[in-house]
């Protein structure tokens, strides 16, 4: 994992956040502390953020999913891009980080939009489908446990409406998902469901080098 996109040199990422990165005071306190955390680098990139809050918006995103949470900075970032009457169904499985999160999301006067759900993400999101929620989410992230990726990700998608986006979250794996000599589970999860997602017709499909690798995936 890493905290800016790989393959660009300190200067050039410096030269990209000086010239477009929009931080609000909220965002820049929560990641400044995260940064003094041993698990820092599950932290996502600021360019990552608010390339997320763009999509978000671009999708006119009402009603948002969140597979796996830390500290709150990619929440944080979706919900400013939600309407006052949107939620983020924002699931983790523990409080270990979520407490930071909360208390940034209320001074960021946006936790009401955010609807925490502390349990097993996969039992949330089986919850949320037996409740009726199939296709009524416009906008789902994925950052949590590697070896559930396929899991999250059929469930991402028939909770997403069509037209709807799904984004995955180091999807290169620092490029290791790139040489074949490294069986780690976690990496070969992560290369067997790039290879899926490339085949997966019910999907619009792209890989981007952005952090760790995003894949945005339009349901269709």
């Amino acid at each position: 994992m890493s905290n800016q996109s790989i393959g660009l040199s300190d200067r050039v990422h410096d030269y990209l956040l000086n010239v477009s990165l929009r931080e609000t005071e909220v965002q820049r306190r929560l990641r400044a502390e995260t940064m003094q955390h041993p698990n820092h680098n599950m932290q996502i990139a600021p360019e990552q953020g608010q390339f997320m809050q763009l999509l978000a918006r671009l999708v006119d995103a009402k009603r948002a999913l969140e597979i796996g949470v830390f500290t709150g900075y990619s929440a944080l970032s979706v919900a400013y891009a939600l309407p006052d009457d949107g939620t983020l169904v924002a699931c983790d499985i523990s409080r270990d980080y979520t407490e930071i999160a909360e208390h940034y999301w209320n001074e960021a006067g946006v936790a009401d939009r955010i609807d925490l759900r502390i349990a097993p993400a996969i039992e949330t999101l089986q919850t949320l489908r037996d409740d009726g929620a199939e296709g009524t989410f416009d906008f789902a992230f994925i950052d949590a446990d590697k070896i559930s990726y396929p899991d999250y990700y059929e469930h991402s998608l028939a909770l997403v409406r069509s037209g709807g986006l799904i984004l995955l979250d180091n999807m290169l794996r620092d490029g290791r998902v790139a040489d074949p000599d490294i069986d780690d589970a976690s990496v070969q999860a992560i290369r067997d469901l790039n290879e899926q997602l490339h085949t997966d017709e019910r999907i619009d499909l792209s890989l981007l080098p952005v952090a760790d690798g995003l894949t945005l995936a339009r349901k269709r």
